[in-house]
């Protein structure tokens, strides 16, 4: 599973004047916890981007003045005018440990439904799985070579592995919905 090292420095003073100082220096305030004691700290906006900014799964290596640890991000909180973002929770994870991640889903695939005029619809664009973290995948692949107009895939239609996937067995991951145009296709005269 994919990877990404982000710097921080250790924050001395934990409140929101100081939170607001770091932000206006183009600091995020985060945290880990999960571990033996939390850790405060602050990390540069521009190095979230990699992170915040991707449909991927990714581990975090964190190095916090010369403190190494391995985690997920857990939370992640947004301006609500601007967008930027204003504080990440990380959550520091251990080899032994299951760990929760969101993995997205990759369609793969040519639909006959889609292929006689019907429309793919997506409805879960990630899945919620715990597993070990060597078991992580980068994404949970779902092949739609079988999926006929007006059929769907479920949770419990997938092969989990090592993931146990935490979503309901019965939601919905994708399905095919007949169109206007191929209702009409099916109702024109001499077919």
């Amino acid at each position: 599973m994919k990877s990404i090292a982000i710097s921080g420095s250790p924050r001395e003073n934990v409140g929101k004047r100081d939170a607001k100082e770091l932000r206006y220096k183009g600091h995020v305030p985060c945290v880990l916890y999960g571990g033996k004691e939390q850790t405060h700290f602050s990390v540069l906006a521009e190095d979230l981007r990699g992170l915040v900014y991707t449909p991927d799964a990714m581990f975090v290596d964190l190095d916090i003045a010369g403190k190494k640890a391995k985690a997920t991000m857990q939370d992640i909180q947004f301006h609500p005018v601007t967008d930027l973002i204003i504080h990440v929770d990380f959550l520091e994870t251990f080899e032994d440990k299951p760990t929760v991640m969101n993995i997205p889903v990759k369609v793969v695939g040519t639909s006959p439904g889609v292929k006689m005029g019907g429309r793919l619809v997506q409805k879960l664009k990630k899945l919620r799985v715990v597993a070990l973290p060597k078991n992580h995948v980068d994404f949970i692949e779902v092949n739609i070579d079988s999926l006929e107009m007006g059929k769907l895939i479920r949770v419990s239609d997938l092969p989990a592995g090592k993931l146990e996937i935490l979503n309901s067995k019965v939601d919905t991951i994708l399905s095919v919905v007949s169109t206007r145009a191929s209702r009409q296709a099916d109702d024109t005269p001499g077919k």
